[in-house]
């Protein structure tokens, strides 16, 4: 066996580097996914489903089917990362070569710069609300056509800023602070949640919630393409955190803690919350007059201060709770990725902050049809790089990592490939993405916008496999190796540069 080689400076950082030691344990994970659920983002992204005309027991169908999806394809995407203990876009240079990874590391890190602006600017609306019900006479300053700039008012901008301010003090403390950060996150929507379905139900009395909210006449077959639209924008939804969760698994002790983190987070988590959100939104109808699916906007209906302070200020803490985790840590390690030695895991995630005020995100969020859009048009993205990345692990190289060829540009290492590109890759991100992506873009082909995610996954898995088989590039570079140590803790993986670490 030999020395293990030195890592290449231009490839690794401080950051970046495998970790030496994993300690989240279930529940960590748990609080990861309660925190990326339980924001005014996700409540909106539930109640937005009735603007499809599906009736109440029909959301909740599709959002449970969703989330077994959703946690279904998470646990694949978590295992080479936990296993190795690198993140994301370092684990992406096994699938697109040590230099094209940047390529899925920049795309993941767009789209993060993106959620993290809308995801502050819908927790700085519930800022507002506390503001106004608190000082009534800043309503001058909240009228964006008296005070506004870039389609916000000042008052909104005041309180967007704030969000942004604490958001960066909080990640830039570090993962530790993010994890008890999130620890509480979660939980303190809970509650709230739980007080106001109480408070709506027992205005409304429970004879007088009625669950079909539907305003149109969907009925028999006509139900199930509708459902089916549902069931994809809840996995578009979840896309993003799902594409980089290597990110947070990689802190994982084993992979059966992150599996069991997994479970209670998503499904049994997902199920509670979604019966929350159906019950408190079919109780606005009888208690308000109208269908109201803003949490936000349904907390600043109650007669009481206390409790319109209590309850914004929680959803406002809890989506920057989930912002935090996925849309910061991410494009932190995206970009440092890019140029490790210039760009640190913190410049990274602040270079991600300033991108997210300049794409002015209060208007990619302003209605249900603009959410779909804005789901569908990211979805087609994510979708190719999460279709390339499992085929890649599971398929072509069948669960096994080189731990050290990650981090080296010799052309001798495993993935240098063609001057640190894998062609097939880039071929079939390019085909996945193009033609998901025109779903969304092409009218003709927009009845299939809801499913560009599964259609880029599809295209992206399906060209990158046949590419392989043409002309193996991935694969090839497995063809001369003598021997694989299987099973082997990621900071063992490190000793030499022909070991290999397995999750078979």
């Amino acid at each position: 066996m030999t020395d293990a080689p030195e890592r290449d400076l231009r490839l690794s950082n401080e950051d970046l580097v495998p970790l030496k030691s994993q300690t989240w344990t279930s529940y960590n994970f748990l609080a990861f996914w309660m925190s990326v659920v339980h924001s005014v983002g996700g409540y909106v992204m539930a109640g937005s489903l009735f603007a499809l005309g599906l009736a109440s027991w029909q959301v909740l169908v599709a959002l449970l089917i969703g989330i077994g999806i959703v946690y279904f394809f998470v646990n694949l995407v978590a295992k080479p990362s936990q296993l190795t203990g690198v993140p994301f876009p370092v684990i992406q240079r096994s699938v697109f070569g040590v230099v094209g990874a940047n390529i899925p590391a920049i795309i993941r890190g767009l789209i993060a710069v993106a959620w993290y602006g809308i995801q502050t600017y819908l927790a700085s609306a519930a800022l507002v609300i506390v503001a106004l019900k608190l000082w009534p006479e800043l309503a001058g300053i909240a009228d964006v056509n008296r005070y506004g700039f870039a389609g916000l008012s000042l008052l909104g901008w005041i309180a967007f800023m704030i969000l942004w301010v604490v958001q960066a003090l909080v990640f830039w403390r570090g993962m530790d602070a993010i994890r008890r950060f999130i620890g509480f996150c979660g939980p303190a929507v809970y509650v709230v949640m739980i007080l106001l379905a109480v408070y709506l139900v027992s205005k409304a009395g429970w004879s007088n919630i009625d669950f079909n909210l539907s305003s149109s006449e969907l009925n028999g077959w006509n139900v199930v393409p509708v459902m089916l639209g549902a069931i994809a924008l809840v996995v578009s939804y979840f896309s993003a955190p799902m594409l980089n969760f290597g990110d947070f698994s990689r802190y994982g002790k084993s992979f059966k803690a992150v599996k069991r983190g997994n479970f209670w987070g998503l499904p049994v988590n997902f199920l509670f919350f979604s019966i929350l959100t159906v019950v408190c939104a079919a109780a606005t109808v009888p208690v308000f007059g109208e269908l109201i699916t803003d949490p936000v906007q349904t907390v600043a209906q109650i007669d009481n201060v206390y409790a319109i302070v209590l309850g914004a200020a929680t959803f406002a803490i809890a989506t920057a709770g989930v912002n935090i985790v996925a849309n910061f840590v991410s494009p932190a390690f995206d970009f440092s990725n890019v140029n490790p030695q210039k760009i640190s895991w913190r410049t990274g995630g602040m270079i991600a902050a300033v991108g997210s005020v300049l794409i002015t995100p209060w208007n990619l969020y302003s209605s249900p049809e603009i959410i779909h859009y804005t789901l569908d048009t990211l979805g087609a993205f994510v979708g190719p790089l999460f279709g390339i990345l499992i085929t890649d692990f599971y398929v072509i190289r069948k669960q096994k990592v080189y731990v050290d060829d990650l981090y080296t540009m010799k052309t001798s290492g495993r993935y240098w490939y063609q001057k640190g590109f894998n062609p097939n890759a880039v071929i079939a991100t390019l085909i996945g993405a193009v033609i998901a992506a025109s779903t969304v873009i092409i009218p003709m082909l927009q009845a299939a916008a809801s499913y560009a995610w599964f259609i880029g996954c599809a295209l992206g898995a399906g060209s990158y496999f046949i590419a392989e088989k043409v002309k193996p590039w991935a694969s090839r570079s497995f063809a001369d190796d003598g021997q694989v140590a299987a099973g082997q803790p990621a900071e063992d993986a490190l000793a030499s540069a022909d070991s290999a670490a397995s999750v078979g």
